[in-house]
């Protein structure tokens, strides 16, 4: 699947936060991750663009795989071809985050950064959202004016990916929110700047928040095994 087959339509993007489960000894069982790394990237319907190590970052977690896809039956059948696999067994899921790709209700040109084609950085945080009910009885001139404020104050972060996923009926979020940026420094300046817009105050949660450094494939099965 191309980026521009991507771009055409909406898709869903799926966020496996996961942990190692370690027992006993690995040695004697054989753990390997050639199996998994092919289960990850052998469906043509399934692009991984990225892998990202937590190691040291969280206490629950070791790893996220971001896999695209325009069809949940691929991304589902992912899943269960990692599992079985040796090292697919042995992690589990801290959280999934599953959304569907598309333009923003309240800025027309607002688009996940993936579906662009924007190549992918460094680090991503990646977190749910989830808005008041008192947001929704807002009128519709009013929500769009408070977004448009809250994209302003992102724009000044040019270096910085956004990517706002729609998750309503997919999971217990209304959005998952992914960012992507190559320095941690300017993903917190943006974060804290965003903390002052007014749209903030219809906030529910946004937590928990997991930060993780992109790498190759290899090097994060590498450190799952």
């Amino acid at each position: 699947m191309t980026t521009e087959q991507r771009s055409q339509a909406p898709v869903y993007s799926l966020f496996w936060i996961l942990r190692r489960e370690r027992n006993g000894d690995d040695s004697a069982v054989g753990v390997t991750g050639g199996d998994l790394a092919e289960v990850l990237t052998s469906n043509v319907d399934v692009h991984l663009r990225g892998a990202y190590s937590l190691a040291g970052l969280r206490p629950d977690a070791d790893a996220i795989f971001w896999l695209i896809s325009p069809d949940l039956d691929a991304l589902q059948d992912t899943w269960t071809g990692m599992k079985r696999t040796t090292l697919g067994r042995q992690l589990l899921p801290v959280n999934v985050y599953l959304g569907m790709s598309g333009p923003s209700q309240y800025v027309a040109d607002h688009v996940p950064a993936f579906t662009r084609g924007a190549t992918p950085c460094k680090y991503l945080s990646v977190y749910p959202f989830v808005k008041t009910h008192e947001w929704y009885l807002l009128p519709y001139e009013e929500r769009q004016r408070l977004m448009r404020e809250h994209g302003e104050l992102g724009r000044e972060y040019p270096s910085i990916l956004t990517n706002t996923i729609s998750s309503y009926g997919l999971g217990d979020q209304e959005f998952v929110v992914a960012i992507e940026g190559d320095d941690p420094h300017e993903i917190l300046r943006m974060m804290r700047q965003l903390r002052s817009a007014e749209v903030r105050k219809y906030t529910v949660y946004d937590t928990p928040i997991y930060l993780g450094r992109r790498k190759v494939l290899d090097e994060v099965i590498a450190e799952l095994t």
